[in-house]
């Protein structure tokens, strides 16, 4: 039996998972959390294998950091995160805390419960889609943005200032500065408003 925590901060969605999954024999949902604070908590409660996690929830805390949180204990149930957005800098976030897969609210139920065994069992579970959205951002490693530097650009795009940017992560102006520095240079523009539009183009950070 999977034991599954569904994370997402609507509750429509959850009950509509829950229905879905728990018409499989071998799955079974143990808890629910709105937020994801409540998922971290809820995370470390014994015998749980698996938290499905959405990525965007209302809150300071997100479902990238609360993936990390998750994962850094000893003994901590696998992550699958299943949300609706699929740029770069969100999967790889994802992967990078330590999620076992990867896949999109869209994708049909048998996809779904497949991805769950894989996940639950240790396995790489992505979707076909963000699998291909990985092999071309490694082909183009050369303008890819790191998890920090996606994080100060998607700032930029809310319209912070560098001195609000380093505020918000916790990083000297200098610092952002030189991220800025760095973005600029991989992405090939030389201001703020292009690099933006470059990222969201190339798909490196999330549109609108």
């Amino acid at each position: 039996m999977i034991r599954l925590l569904l994370s997402d901060d609507h509750p429509v969605v959850r009950a509509g998972m829950r229905a879905l999954l728990e018409a499989e024999d071998d799955l079974h949902v143990v808890g629910e959390a709105a937020s994801a604070e409540e998922a971290v908590r809820l995370a470390a409660q014994p015998g749980l294998d698996l938290v499905l996690m959405d990525l965007q929830f209302p809150g300071a805390l997100q479902g990238v950091e609360a993936t990390r949180r998750i994962r850094s204990v000893p003994g901590a149930p696998r992550v699958l995160v299943l949300t609706n957005y699929d740029t770069d800098a969100d999967i790889l976030g994802a992967i990078e805390a330590g999620a076992s897969g990867y896949l999109l609210k869209d994708a049909p139920p048998v996809e779904l419960v497949a991805a769950i065994r894989a996940a639950a069992a240790g396995e790489s579970a992505l979707a076909p889609t963000v699998a291909s959205r990985l092999d071309e951002s490694q082909r183009a490693a050369d303008q890819r943005l790191t998890v920090r530097e996606a994080e100060v650009l998607n700032l930029v795009a809310a319209g912070r200032t560098n001195r609000e940017i380093g505020q918000a992560l916790f990083l000297s102006e200098a610092t952002v500065k030189s991220h800025l520095v760095h973005i600029f240079t991989k992405l090939g523009v030389g201001s703020r408003t292009a690099a933006v539009a470059r990222a969201r183009e190339l798909g490196a950070i999330r549109a609108g």
